[in-house]
């Protein structure tokens, strides 16, 4: 039975969480893992309908989130959960809770965010329109001690993606590519 653990993407809305978690899901998957992904969207559609974006109810939503994750990760099942998840206490909690947690921070500037923000939502928060906006009117705490940092506004998102693998496999979360081990045996 696979060991289950919890991959869990945090950064600001744009950063390129949902994006990543798709794509490290496609390769677990290739090499035979059991994966579910819960995106912040998703799950505030479905799982936490009716919640705001108070301290109060976005604390409740990332704990939710957290809850499926150790439920998941307890039964073998690589839980990825990809949400701002804005409040370091919070993602905390979760890591106490879940147990095997491994948190990658996508990093990004706001300037960059909102010059490829393709539904103007940052521009909209700078003016002061959108209220509670994450990383302009609602703070984001980013973690201390994140396992992995990547960054989507300095690298491509194949960068991105073979730096949480290559921590995966080196940590042994995670077995390795067979495509690549046989490449490396060639080169002996």
């Amino acid at each position: 039975m696979q060991r289950g653990f919890t991959l869990w993407f945090t950064g600001l809305s744009g950063a390129g969480k949902s994006t990543l978690a798709e794509h490290v899901a496609a390769e677990l998957r290739r090499r035979g893992l059991q994966v579910e992904i819960l995106d912040g969207d998703e799950v505030r559609t479905n799982l936490s309908k009716g919640l705001g974006f108070s301290k109060e109810d976005r604390d409740t939503n990332i704990k939710r989130i957290g809850y499926v994750c150790k439920l998941l990760t307890r039964n073998g099942v690589v839980a990825i959960s990809a949400a701002i998840s804005p409040y370091r206490e919070i993602r905390d909690y979760n890591r106490a809770q879940i147990g095997p947690f491994i948190e990658v921070y996508v990093k990004c500037s706001i300037e960059a965010l909102t010059r490829r923000d393709v539904k103007g939502l940052y521009k909209k928060a700078l003016a002061g329109e959108v209220k509670n906006f994450t990383g302009v009117s609602d703070p984001y705490e980013p973690p201390l001690n994140p396992e992995i940092v990547v960054d989507s506004e300095r690298q491509r998102e194949a960068e991105s993606l073979r730096a949480i693998l290559d921590y995966l496999e080196r940590h042994a979360w995670i077995p390795q590519d067979p495509s690549r081990a046989e490449t490396a045996q060639r080169r002996v």
